[in-house]
């Protein structure tokens, strides 16, 4: 009897899937230990939770359940478009920022088309690039930077789509605005640049990519409420875009993506600066000590700008398992081609100071 997958489509016979950080749930199970034992500085989660105007507005829409969300996000993509000084006609939702990267294939990918990111990028990019049959071509990242002057060079007439994390996930790295004027120079009309700025409210001097949005360029700016508003259990995230290209990737949006929950929670917690002020502070204050902490024990590690630091402690899958049995769950890179490295998430302090015991147990140890 012949398999689904001897008769599914040929792309995705060779596709891994996505694999996330590791629930708290999950290790509990596991490995017997009590959910309130584990910390988990795997996912570049918010710490402190959800802005609490959040909270409050989910729960005043939590009894409307019955009630279908507006398809439109008015209000939402409205308050969106007057914080960056655009039109609601440039905002685009996504069941999180992931969904916008899938809105790009569906309009503009075929098989064999080929899309451009960096060797060590968000691997989503490759694997939706796979999943609608194109080639990804990953260019290398010396010091683990973007090189926009290489990746500009690797455009050919097959290139459909060119990524850009700004921060960039797993390196939290970044790239300037001289850096990006100098690509989008070189970046032919009928190419689609996507800057993924997840990590955006992160940086102290964001370069401004909306300036290519205002003057109507093939470009798709991505944010996400996941990160600094703490709302990565909502998955809600949008798309900036000028109004033409915006119009053909609303077409590939299922009706309803965005819940009504999470839209309500979106919206408040986009206009909660102060939790977002705070959020930054704690991460600022936390960066400085994991980074503090991986240079007193002579460990390796990429200078980050976002809410994670990738440091490279020798073993990173085994470091990973001996941590998580002590209750600290971190981030394998072998799926990034870094399998001597773990990424490890800003926590609260009190959470960044028992990762970094429990890392110096495992190496003094395990891996001594």
């Amino acid at each position: 009897m012949s398999q689904p997958c001897d008769f599914a489509n040929p792309q995705l016979r060779d596709l891994v899937p996505y694999e996330p950080g590791k629930p708290i749930e999950d290790v509990a199970r596991e490995l017997g230990l009590r959910p309130e034992e584990i910390i988990k500085l795997a996912s570049n989660e918010n710490p402190l939770g959800p802005s609490p105007k959040a909270v409050e507005a989910m729960r005043a829409v939590a009894g409307e359940m019955n009630i279908y969300p507006d398809g439109g996000g008015w209000k939402l993509r409205n308050a969106i478009a007057d914080k960056f000084g655009l039109g609601m006609e440039n905002v685009v939702l996504g069941n999180g920022s992931n969904e916008i990267i899938e809105f790009v294939g569906h309009a503009f990918l075929r098989p064999g088309d080929e899309v451009v990111v960096a060797d060590h990028a968000f691997v989503v990019y490759k694997l939706m690039a796979t999943l609608f049959g194109a080639v990804t071509v990953e260019v290398p990242d010396p010091g683990y930077v973007h090189d926009l002057d290489a990746m500009a060079g690797a455009i050919t007439d097959r290139t459909r789509q060119v990524f850009v994390a700004n921060p960039n996930n797993p390196t939290g790295t970044m790239v300037g605005e001289g850096d990006i004027d100098r690509f989008m120079d070189r970046v032919p009309d009928g190419v689609i640049v996507v800057f993924d700025e997840a990590y955006h409210e992160f940086l102290d001097s964001p370069p401004d990519t909306l300036k290519y949005v205002r003057e109507g360029r093939n470009v798709v700016v991505m944010r996400t409420f996941s990160k600094i508003q703490g709302l990565a259990g909502l998955r809600i995230g949008y798309g900036l875009a000028p109004a033409g290209l915006a119009e053909v990737l609303q077409k590939t949006r299922q009706p309803f993506n965005a819940n009504a929950v999470a839209q309500a929670g979106a919206l408040a917690a986009l206009l909660d600066e102060g939790h977002q002020a705070t959020t930054k502070a704690v991460t600022d204050e936390g960066r400085a000590y994991l980074q503090g902490a991986f240079a007193e024990l002579a460990l390796e590690f990429v200078p980050s700008v976002a809410n994670f630091v990738l440091v490279e402690v020798g073993d990173g899958d085994r470091v990973f398992a001996e941590m998580m049995k002590r209750g600290v769950i971190v981030r394998a890179m072998r799926g990034y081609k870094l399998p001597e490295w773990v990424r490890i998430s800003v926590g609260t302090a009190a959470e960044n100071r028992r990762c970094v015991e429990v890392l110096r147990e495992v190496l003094r140890e395990v891996l001594a």
